[in-house]
């Protein structure tokens, strides 16, 4: 908010963080809010916005529905975005529409609900056509609207993207659930708050969370958003920016934009938007304006970030900015670039690798020669690099039950994500680089190739392939792959030895008597379960010692040396260990 603005104290339920100077807490207003209130204190232009707390979101589930004094609290919000906008929220002139956005504190991306173009009634349609002097532009805010509240607070079924105007919207909602969108702002927006804190118990939410061992009742924000337009005309216009590479990280911007678009275009992966580059042909200083903030969030992030932005009539509207998801191979070079900068120090480098992002880094990958002749069934762009061999199937759910499948869809959204989560690879026929598919990919480090065209479904599935996501393309059958080693990758070998200095324990080819091997026990004493370390154990060797759970055990009964041909992660799930210890005493 503008620092002109007298904020009434004593909400409950609202955080206004209209004071660069006063941090709001990332837990109570969501990692959302919290990024919209750091851009605003380094002077970069977001639009206004106030956030309702996790704290509500917690007493809408225990209470069921929204909690005692949140309307009028919401009618306050609005109050406060009219009068610094000079808008009005449901009519008048110069009509005020929101967006209503999750924010967990821990950063879900596509996995809750987000309602654009909130306010929109047919009054305001007329007035915003008056306003712009633009009618289809109103008539196609109203639809996408219309589109968004019957589909996430209405629940309506039916495919509604494609139809051709709000009046059939509309339509297909009532026949579907048997309840009109409502005319009213404020009854829009409280269906729309509810909607949200809902979503955050949906279950792509609740595979999401339960895949990264995140806590059930973290719940969300709301963030209630002044709109911002990137589908107003040529000037406008909609991207996702990341300040490096997140395939490789490679130190150079990397984006798409998308000309007269809004955001969920662009994340959605119903459109395959247009390189970065393409804003600097048509908005030069745009363009520079985006890199020169861009530079600004990554210095002061002290990590690869993932931007949001709305271009509107030629104005540069930032809407988000969070670490960006990365490949294995993007993550060990963004955090050893990072130590080269000063920025951070190799034991928070070591801190920011996972043992399973370099598990996945040392998968196989396509030998050399293996394509030469084999049957191209598609090409697409390559979103997280890896290879995959599997029977290609159409529906998530297919994808949980098929062992090794690979997923392949129009374009994904976070009702698949259950199944991408199973799934060795993911091929969609649409969207870019920063789609939801790539994005989740990427965060799964799962092979995935996006953008293969119309017909890729009908071609590939129930078919078994090869998901060479490294060159972005799908062969038929299975090809050959070769082993990929530690050696030879600086990168890797400096991390490896900064964990060694952090791990407490060493990772060797050998070590001191006494030594326990787990490989040489029968079977049938082993199981599933770790075998059981006699005391005075020196050193451990045994593929068991080698995983997540047997180098805690190994560490936690003293021992010195685990035996593995395969250094780092073993020493990055040691010193994660370390680090878990510490945190809890």
């Amino acid at each position: 908010m503008s620092p002109d603005i007298t904020v009434a104290t004593g909400y409950r339920w609202l955080v206004v963080p209209d004071d660069p100077s006063a941090e709001p807490s990332r837990e109570l207003v969501g990692g959302k809010a919290w990024s919209l209130w750091r851009m605003r204190s380094l002077g970069l232009r977001v639009p206004p916005a106030f956030v309702v707390t996790t704290e509500a979101c917690a007493a809408y589930f225990a209470g069921g529905g929204l909690p005692d004094g949140l309307t009028d609290e919401l009618e306050t919000g609005i109050r406060l975005l009219e009068r610094e906008l000079g808008r009005t929220f449901g009519g008048g002139d110069r009509p005020l529409l929101v967006s209503v956005r999750s924010g967990a504190a821990i950063s879900m991306p596509g996995m809750m609900d987000t309602i654009l173009d909130l306010g929109c009634t047919d009054d305001v349609e007329r007035a915003l056509a008056a306003e712009t002097g633009d009618p289809a532009f109103a008539a196609e805010v109203h639809r996408r609207f219309s589109g968004f509240y019957g589909r996430l607070v209405l629940g309506c079924t039916e495919e509604l993207e494609d139809l051709e105007d709000t009046a059939a919207v509309r339509a297909a909602v009532r026949s579907d659930t048997g309840s009109d969108i409502p005319q009213d702002a404020c009854q829009q927006l409280h269906g729309a708050v509810a909607s949200v804190f809902a979503s955050s118990r949906s279950r792509r939410a609740v595979a999401y969370r339960r895949h990264y061992g995140i806590p059930d009742d973290l719940g969300t924000a709301v963030t209630v958003q002044a709109m911002v337009f990137g589908n107003l005309d040529d000037d406008s216009g909609t991207g996702v920016l990341f300040t490096r590479d997140p395939s490789t990280g490679a130190r150079e911007p990397f984006g798409e934009y998308l000309e007269r678009g809004q955001g969920e275009d662009v994340v959605s992966g119903r459109v395959t938007p247009k390189p970065l580059s393409t804003l600097a042909d048509h908005l030069p200083g745009v363009h520079a304006e985006l890199l020169t903030a861009a530079d600004r969030l990554d210095a002061e992030g002290r990590d690869a970030q993932d931007i949001e932005f709305t271009v509107q009539h030629g104005e540069l509207f930032l809407l988000q900015s969070r670490p960006a998801k990365r490949t294995a191979r993007a993550a060990v070079r963004i955090a050893t670039a990072l130590v080269d900068d000063g920025v951070i120090t190799p034991a928070e480098a070591v801190e920011r690798v996972t043992a399973e992002q370099v598990r996945s880094l040392l998968r196989p990958r396509l030998a050399d020669g293996a394509a030469d002749g084999a049957e191209t069934l598609a090409r697409g762009t390559p979103a997280c690099p890896g290879v995959a061999t599997g029977v290609a199937v159409a529906t998530p759910e297919e994808a949980q039950d098929t062992p090794d499948a690979v997923l392949v869809r129009h374009s994904t959204s976070p009702d698949d994500v259950h199944g991408m989560i199973a799934a060795v690879a993911v091929v969609t026929e649409q969207g870019g680089s920063t789609s939801h598919a790539a994005v989740v990919g990427r965060a799964l480090d799962t092979p995935c190739v996006v953008g293969c065209g119309d017909g890729t479904v009908d071609a590939l599935v129930g078919r078994e392939v090869t998901v060479d996501a490294t060159s972005g393309t799908v062969h038929a059958g299975v090809l050959a792959t070769t082993a990929v080693s530690e050696d030879g990758d600086e990168d890797l070998a400096r991390l490896a030895a900064w964990a060694s200095e952090i791990a407490p324990v060493r990772v060797a080819d050998s070590g001191p008597e006494p030594v326990f091997d787990a490989d040489a026990l029968p079977a049938d004493e082993v199981g599933d379960a770790v075998p059981a370390i006699p005391p005075g154990t020196r050193t451990v060797r045994g593929a068991v010692f080698t995983s997540p759970e047997g180098v805690r055990a190994a560490v936690d009964a003293g021992v010195e040396v685990i035996v593995s041909a395969i250094r780092l992660p073993v020493l990055l799930a040691a010193a994660a260990h370390r680090r878990s210890d510490e945190g809890e005493r």
